[in-house]
């Protein structure tokens, strides 16, 4: 079968390509770039517990190196300290002995060494080949896969068996599939100074709404970086005149002073004003083609992460698109990527936006009520953290994926579709591992929950109790599943059986060895066995023929990140894949002239 195309060769893409490799099927990443990243330290990202998961299992181990975990989070309002948060696990008192863990740490990192690191995992990835300098200006679907083409310099047909448009807010694949992307313009604006300094928290991330001393602003962050430095925000009001150097410098100055007594000696290092958009495009699936990253969704206010989105996006599909290319197109499956992740992305902006009056709003009877300012903060705080609404990861707990309930279900510390927790797993063979580590291969998980496997020799409980039945249950899944063992597992009792997903999220849990309701649900989490898709596909829709051209007109903002460069292309030819697995499909041909930005 053809490679799939992946457009665009931002942290998005590339996370994608790898992802796609790691479970065995090649890509063609189409970069209009050079293939470099320009160093930018006023452009950073940040990355919650499961994206930096992610990105550490793909191939990019030393990326902490780079960035830097936040030990606490301080929020602060007028002179008063508010919040106070430490974070991580492994803490301390000043006299070494172990604290009870906080919340876990973000990593914070410039976005061209994340960008970097990744480029160097593709390059070690025969999958992968990433071809730069290349624009794609037309998309064709038919039955069979995607041919795009790429015009000057290298102007080619590449054909695959899928397309993703991981291109941008500009992006060209979105305006080649004439998908709409509403929304609400300029919705935050800030100025950005990554500089060097020695300020009064080393190592936690400051939040501080209503500073005292004149010409602050509503609010400044300042988040730490490794090496003494550190990125700060300023909120912009609205409808604010541009931010000269000249004024980007004093409110530096003022700053500094304002927290430390007098402005100490700093190194200014790199600047910037962004301005932060919502939108959310009307499909995130056109037939074999697709969008993810900010081609399908912007958003950035109130600490809010469109590139922890980006990269959901990137991990919810790659499982879903190596099941069609390795078992055949399964319609049911790939349309719950749409379901699933533009759900998400819109709960996330619903919450922002009923936020944002509130937050940003000021004055008003809100502020007379007492507590409101502690409330407000703590939910600020639970963006920037990755919790609550405006943070936490999501839970397909209504996904069309689901399996129906059965009395077999029980209840466990995570309800079905929520991220399952990063226990301590053992495989059949011995190996002990995190859960989170044993995602990569694309696999759905069975994890049956037995105390004191760790201190068995596993010659004795792989032949006892329940394992043989268990182990005979999943060799007979529609699918190939790895079957692991856990000492615990949060709310769950002894002989609790746990299907997972491949990107993490649990399907059910089952009370015991329950081979029916384990294949059923299997089954359901796949979209239908492959049997079914093959059914389908005989079954197809009687779709008319039809074309479509866009001009490329502008239809979004600018993403907080100021991307720059980025649609792509490559080829790759193989194989057509047969009819088994696939349905009849429109045909469709879209020419447009813009680039696309890459995300």
């Amino acid at each position: 079968m053809d490679p799939v195309i992946v457009v665009g060769a931002g942290p998005v893409g590339l996370t994608l390509s790898l992802a796609l490799a790691a479970q065995g099927v090649p890509s063609i990443l189409l970069d209009e770039g050079p293939g470099q990243e320009e160093p930018r330290l006023a452009r950073t990202v940040v990355l919650r517990e499961d994206t930096a998961d992610l990105v550490e299992r793909l191939g990019c181990p030393d990326l902490e190196r780079s960035g830097l975990r936040w030990s606490a989070w301080r929020s602060m309002r007028r002179r008063q300290l508010v919040r106070d948060v430490p974070l991580g696990k492994d803490r301390h008192d000043a006299e070494g002995a172990p604290l009870p863990a906080g919340p876990a740490a973000p990593l914070h990192v410039p976005q061209h060494a994340l960008a970097s690191s990744l480029r160097a995992a593709v390059a070690g990835q025969p999958l992968v080949r990433l071809v730069p300098h290349s624009r794609i200006d037309t998309l064709e679907q038919d039955r069979d896969g995607v041919t795009a083409h790429t015009r000057e310099p290298g102007s080619t047909w590449w054909r695959g068996s899928y397309l993703v448009g991981c291109d941008g807010a500009r992006s060209t694949v979105r305006k080649l599939l004439d998908v709409r992307f509403p929304g609400r313009t300029a919705v935050e604006r800030h100025a950005v100074a990554a500089l060097r300094a020695d300020l009064p928290w080393p190592g936690e991330a400051v939040l501080h709404r209503r500073p005292p001393w004149r010409g602050a602003g509503a609010e400044i962050a300042a988040r730490p970086l490794p090496d003494r430095v550190w990125r700060l925000d300023w909120l912009l009001p609205q409808g604010s005149e541009l931010v000269t150097p000249d004024a980007l410098v004093l409110r530096i100055r003022d700053t500094l002073a304002g927290w430390c007594g007098e402005t100490p000696a700093y190194e200014l290092l790199d600047t910037g004003v962004y301005t932060l958009h919502h939108r959310l495009a009307r499909q995130w699936r056109v037939r074999r083609a697709f969008l993810a990253g900010d081609a399908a969704h912007l958003l950035g206010a109130l600490g809010t992460q469109g590139l922890d989105e980006g990269l959901r996006d990137a991990e919810n599909l790659a499982w879903k698109l190596s099941h069609a290319w390795h078992h055949g197109h399964a319609d049911r499956l790939l349309d719950s990527y749409q379901d699933e992740r533009r759900a998400a992305v819109a709960t996330r902006l619903r919450a922002a936006d009923q936020s944002l009056p509130v937050l940003r709003g000021g004055g008003g009877l809100r502020t007379l009520v007492p507590g409101a300012a502690r409330s407000h903060d703590a939910l600020v705080a639970d963006g920037h953290l990755g919790r609550g609404a405006l943070g936490a990861p999501p839970s397909y707990s209504h996904s069309p994926l689901a399996p129906p309930h059965a009395e077999a279900h029980v209840t466990v510390g995570t309800r079905p579709g929520a991220p399952v927790v990063d226990v301590r797993v053992t495989a059949p063979d011995g190996t002990v591992a995190r859960l989170r580590e044993r995602l990569v291969r694309g696999q759905p998980l069975v994890i049956l929950v037995a105390p004191g496997t760790e201190v068995w020799d596993r010659r004795h409980w792989m032949s006892a109790g329940i394992m043989p039945r268990l182990v005979e249950a999943v060799e007979a899944l529609p699918v190939t599943a790895e079957l692991l063992v856990a000492e615990s597992y949060p709310g769950a009792s002894a002989h609790t059986v746990l299907l997972v997903r491949p990107d993490g999220h649990l399907v059910a849990a089952f009370g015991g060895v329950r081979p029916a309701e384990l294949f059923a649900a299997v089954g359901a989490a796949l979209g239908g066995a492959p049997a079914d898709g093959a059914a389908d596909a005989e079954r197809g829709e009687g779709a008319e023929d039809g074309s479509a051209t866009g001009n490329g007109d502008d239809t979004g903002g600018d993403s907080e990140r100021d991307s720059r460069g980025g649609s792509a292309a490559g080829n790759a030819h193989g194989d057509r894949p047969g009819p088994e697995g696939e349905r009849a499909a429109d045909r469709a041909q879209v020419t447009a002239d813009r680039s696309a930005r890459t995300n």
